[in-house]
């Protein structure tokens, strides 16, 4: 009976001696992941500094022009239309409108457009040639379930650009982007 404690306890000791090596290098971790120090005072100043000089620049002048144009206005207007389901990264369903949109003047071998309908607002979302190849069985009129983080608006584009980073199509995962890599981006 002694010799079954011994064998117990001679196994038991270095399940517990891993856990807690795990425990410790998990709070260890998390203490190097912590959020970044809020911007002081004077880098809130330089900021503010720099975007008062880029919006003063012919390039901030053209987007602020192009902002209050009724362009623009659509374009931010369209954001506020799905702007909830970004926040919540929820799905949207959404109609495939074009899968071979090209800007005017793009290089051939430039990135990828896929145009969707989102309750009645066109959209664009933009991806590398490489990525582009998972979204290939796509056709005109096709219904997709996409989900977003984040939308960016550019004067050079006739819709709001929203990231494409999780595409279905029949419950079938056509395109996730992985966020492992490049630091979240």
């Amino acid at each position: 009976m002694k010799n079954k404690k011994n064998v117990i306890y001679a196994m038991i000791l270095p399940l517990v001696v891993v856990s807690g090596l795990v425990f410790a290098n998990r709070e260890i971790k998390n203490e190097t992941e912590r959020s970044p120090k809020p911007l002081s005072i004077a880098d809130k100043k330089a900021r503010l500094d720099e975007r008062k000089k880029w919006e003063a620049s012919p390039e901030g002048i053209k987007y602020k022009e192009w902002e209050v144009s009724p362009e623009g206005k659509k374009v931010h207007a369209s954001h506020d239309k799905i702007r909830e389901y970004i926040k919540a990264f929820s799905n949207m369903e959404a109609v495939v409108t074009s899968v071979t949109f090209q800007r005017a003047n793009a290089k051939s071998s430039g990135p990828k457009w896929l145009i969707v309908m989102i309750n009645g607002e066109e959209y664009m979302m933009q991806f590398i040639p490489k990525e582009f190849q998972q979204l290939k069985s796509l056709k005109v009129n096709d219904k997709i379930v996409l989900r977003s983080r984040s939308a960016g608006y550019s004067p050079n584009h006739p819709y709001l650009i929203i990231s494409g980073d999780y595409i279905e199509q029949n419950n079938k995962i056509l395109f996730k982007r992985d966020f492992s890599k490049n630091n979240r981006c």
